[in-house]
């Protein structure tokens, strides 16, 4: 097992950002239940919400995109929507159980 050099914010969507989602498209599921996503940040830092203020509009972004193409329809772009549509919770050990090197996009 190798420790990966970041930490993590782990993403996960509250009421709000669900009900805009089944708004925008009725197919796509997501409920309180659906699992978090998981962004990579730096890796040491004592103080979360400097990394939460650092990250938060691609994290908002990223999350929205994923749901429809047109930005009109999208709530206004500040940490206040962002922190009101997601619980975000932060940790600086990340660990890769596979033997195989990781790969990105």
């Amino acid at each position: 097992m190798k420790i990966v050099n970041r930490g993590y914010l782990k993403v996960k969507a509250k009421q709000p950002f669900i009900d805009w989602v089944n708004q925008i498209d009725e197919e796509f599921f997501i409920d309180e239940e659906s699992e978090a996503n998981i962004y990579l940040v730096e890796e040491d830092f004592f103080e979360v919400d400097p990394i939460i203020k650092a990250n938060f509009k691609k994290i908002f972004l990223n999350e929205l995109d994923g749901v429809a193409d047109d930005d009109s329809t999208y709530p206004e772009i500040k940490l206040e929507n962002f922190l009101e549509w997601f619980n975000v919770e932060a940790g600086t050990m990340v660990f890769d159980c596979e033997k195989g090197s990781l790969q990105g996009d």
